[in-house]
């Protein structure tokens, strides 16, 4: 099991919590039973236990596995080293978007997306080909990919489709009482716009990752394929569109963040009817936002 491997470094991660909540000198169980703790594979397991092992974390000596101390922080993986190629490369693309102003018949060349994202170029094309059915990009037979524009009536079919998602998603969301995990979000959500609001002049840019965080909460209560796979298109048209116009930018943001506390108030305290109304207030200034502050092609 290669050590680039990102599902290694999630097991590996994962062990060191396992070891954080036993005494040095327990005994580890064996490692069918610690693969299925951890939820990989064996060879995955033999492979974090090796480096557990080197790393003098434990000391494997048989079927015997002693914990000689507990991790620190230095022995992790860093986050961003335990995401998938392809959750890398979408998160990459996204702000490549995001942070040019590529115009229509732009030229995207595996090769340099591969270099500039530091991926294989076989990640690069399953990503292109996968976001391609969207008709935003396209390849050329036997060439390179060419972004696409983007126009009203695309926006508009790109409306109606995320208004049925996310209202389903929140009815979903006030359906059942708030469990400790969602509300501990929501109330990082509510400081970090807070905390935005409070520092406007600079702090307006960050808008784009709260909004997309705020929505994600709701659709992931859908717990749908289908719908996590289409809110990846939303996410570069509603998040990080390469054609949003720059003026009234920070006024914008303002007003989405504020629509956005609306809503996560009135869940936080209960009132679901409210979070409704307010809800449905956002997704239609959501609409006329894109289509009056998007240049179109």
């Amino acid at each position: 099991m290669s050590r680039t491997n990102s599902v290694y470094k999630k097991s590996y991660n994962r062990a060191l919590d396992y070891l954080a909540t036993m005494n040095e000198d327990s005994l580890l169980p064996p490692e069918t039973e610690l693969a299925d703790k951890l939820n990989t594979s064996r060879t995955t397991i033999r492979a974090v236990l090796e480096h557990l092992d080197e790393s003098k974390i434990i000391h494997w000596e048989g079927r015997k596995k002693t914990i000689l101390r507990a991790p620190e922080k230095s022995d992790y993986y860093a986050t961003d080293e335990t995401r998938s190629a392809s959750a890398k490369v979408e998160s990459l693309f996204m702000d490549y978007i995001l942070g040019s102003d590529r115009a229509p018949g732009t030229i995207l060349r595996e090769s340099e997306l591969a270099r500039e994202f530091g991926v294989s170029s076989s990640a690069i094309r399953e990503y292109l080909i996968r976001f391609s059915r969207f008709g935003l990009i396209e390849k050329e037979p036997n060439r390179h990919w060419v972004l696409h524009g983007f126009t009203p009536s695309f926006a508009e079919e790109l409306s109606d489709v995320r208004e049925i998602f996310e209202i389903r998603a929140l009815q979903t969301f006030c359906a059942a009482p708030l469990t400790k995990e969602s509300r501990a979000a929501l109330l990082e959500l509510k400081a970090e716009h807070d905390d935005m609001l409070a520092n406007l002049d600079t702090d307006y840019p960050k808008f784009s990752r709260l909004d997309e965080r705020f929505h994600r909460q709701l659709i992931q209560a859908q717990d749908n394929r289908f719908i996590e796979d289409f809110y990846k298109l939303i996410s570069l048209i509603f998040h990080y569109h390469y054609r949003w116009k720059k003026t009234a930018e920070k006024e914008r943001n303002r007003v989405a963040a504020l629509e956005h506390l609306a809503v996560i108030h009135a869940l936080l305290d209960g009132e679901t009817d409210k979070a409704r109304t307010a809800f449905m207030t956002h997704l239609q200034s959501a609409r006329r936002t894109l289509q009056t502050s998007v240049k179109w092609d």
